[in-house]
């Protein structure tokens, strides 16, 4: 099998089980769902993943790369500290928004997961919480955030914050827009670190 038709069978579990986790919850998916929502064989799976849980993990290696890309790239030629966080949230909110299934996975499924799975997701979240303290850090030397910001502090309740605002925006059913609490969500922390 040529590497682009690996990688091709590759994402398409991916994006299966995706859709299983996201409908019946990771522990009551089976590896038979997954294969069943790609059209592989259960044995294809097994070429790939030892157990559902390097799925899990694998999974949320690949969408987080891509949501941090997207925040990277976005920021990248952004000077304005405050302008740079608040694309950040902006990036994180539309992506899950306008990917529920996702949103479930990483906001509802992730939670219930091991203290084991938990660890190595936490590794694959690494990047993404540099790039949040890059920012704050950029913002101190700036002169825009307050020079006493503790940043592992602040970026844990901006994390936080963040998360805890999707979480809810899943129990409520959708009901608003989660694009929407952008600005509600970055004013309130920028009240509280501005210089």
């Amino acid at each position: 099998m040529t590497s682009s038709k690996k990688k091709e069978k590759y994402d398409l579990i991916l994006d299966a089980a995706l859709k299983v986790f996201a409908e019946h919850g990771f522990h009551r998916s089976q590896v038979a769902k997954i294969a069943r929502e790609a059209g592989v064989a259960d044995g294809t799976i097994y070429l790939y993943f030892k157990r559902k849980e390097d799925i899990l993990i694998c999974l949320f290696r690949e969408q987080l790369g891509r949501l941090l890309q997207l925040a990277h790239d976005a920021i990248q030629d952004i000077t304005d500290v405050k302008q740079a966080l608040r694309t950040i949230c902006e990036i994180h909110y539309t992506h899950l928004e306008n990917n529920v299934d996702l949103a479930f996975v990483t906001q509802i499924e992730l939670r219930q997961s091991s203290l084991e799975l938990r660890k190595e997701i936490g590794i694959a979240f690494k990047p993404y919480i540099e790039l949040v303290e890059n920012v704050l850090h950029k913002g101190i030397e700036q002169n825009v955030f307050r020079p006493d910001l503790n940043v592992k502090l602040v970026r844990l309740l901006i994390l936080g914050a963040i998360d805890e605002v999707v979480t809810s925006w899943l129990i409520s059913g959708q009901k608003y827009s989660l694009a929407a609490q952008v600005d509600g969500t970055v004013n309130f922390f920028l009240q509280g670190i501005d210089q």
